[in-house]
């Protein structure tokens, strides 16, 4: 299955603050916030939305397609991303900027501010699915320049290409309409709890309009209570216990890449769901969005403890 994933492509600054922001926030004073946090780490990691996503993919045996725009800067990072098996000769370089740069911190108990630097993805509304080589049988739209997913989500359904709409972080930036616009025949729409929220406030949409308005289904991640899955019905999956909890940047991108896993192998939406909630906690307990491995055989082998036989462990003894 050709898998097209766009979406932002970016360095990460992770900074560790051993303290809880809570401490620092004054609710009588939230019209006019200025806090400093002293933190005692910081790592550079690769990073971005579509980057993590097309990451774990590939770790699951996929070759998903990297659509997206990038920095002079790239080059150590498309040869990490190919030695993985990702495909990024859909990842153009704009010349005399910077990739795009995402700077977190994280309290102690895991609640996470953070920033972006747009950079090179300023100029992802310049791609087109039109110019892609060969034909296309799924996409996630991620988070991006607030023009390029204003303009995949139409692009896709002129040419008939099945897309995931996962605005995430950018129900903020983006318009009301151009969110109503990107959710209206979308395959699936996937976004946390929180930002589900936000997405109903702005558009004035309530649960039942926006499930109306998708194909397929809406999903909704919840943290350590799984995600919600809405189909005909609503299920949720569980989460994956992890065996340690080190960073949880990423996790919402490495769920995403276990859900189209499963969409590649023609599963029912409820166990893409638990490939995603494994795929997601071998994020959660590395430092880095892109820090995790395992083979194949080594997640099966995991999912099985945790959720038994079913669909997805049958089609990889098959293939094996």
């Amino acid at each position: 299955m050709k898998i097209v994933v766009t979406g932002s492509i970016a360095f990460d600054y992770l900074m560790k603050f051993p303290g809880d922001f809570v401490e620092a926030v004054q609710p009588d004073k939230l019209h006019k916030i200025s806090v400093s946090f002293l933190v005692d780490e910081m790592h550079k990691q690769r990073g971005g939305c579509a980057a993590n996503i097309a990451f774990s993919l590939a770790m699951l045996g996929e070759r998903p397609l990297l659509m997206g725009t990038v920095g002079e800067d790239f080059g150590e990072y498309r040869a990490w991303l190919e030695s993985h098996g990702v495909d990024t000769s859909a990842t153009r370089v704009i010349p005399d900027v910077f990739t795009a740069s995402f700077f977190a911190t994280t309290d102690r108990h895991q609640n996470q501010i953070s920033s972006f630097y747009t950079g090179a993805m300023a100029h992802a509304k310049e791609l087109s699915f039109h110019d892609m080589p060969q034909p296309v049988d799924v996409a996630i739209i991620s988070p991006n320049d607030p023009q390029a997913m204003d303009k995949y989500p139409a692009e896709c359904r002129e040419l008939g290409i099945p897309y995931i709409y996962d605005p995430s972080q950018q129900v903020v930036r983006s318009t009301p309409e151009g969110l109503r616009r990107g959710l209206e025949g979308a395959e699936i729409f996937i976004v946390n709890d929180y930002e589900f929220e936000i997405f109903k406030k702005r558009t004035g949409m309530d649960d039942e309009a926006i499930r109306a308005a998708v194909q397929r289904a809406v999903i909704v991640t919840q943290g350590e209570r799984g995600a919600l899955i809405w189909e005909a019905d609503r299920r949720t999956v569980p989460a994956v216990p992890p065996r340690q909890i080190l960073d949880p940047t990423g996790v919402g991108d490495a769920f995403r890449a276990g859900l189209l896993k499963g969409l590649a192998l023609g599963l029912p939406l409820e166990i893409c769901g638990r490939i995603g909630s494994l795929a997601a906690t071998y994020v959660l307990e590395t430092k880095g969005p892109q820090a995790h491995h395992y083979t194949p055989a080594e997640f099966v082998k995991r999912y099985r403890e945790v959720f038994g036989e079913d669909q997805f462990t049958a089609s990889i003894t098959q293939k094996e």
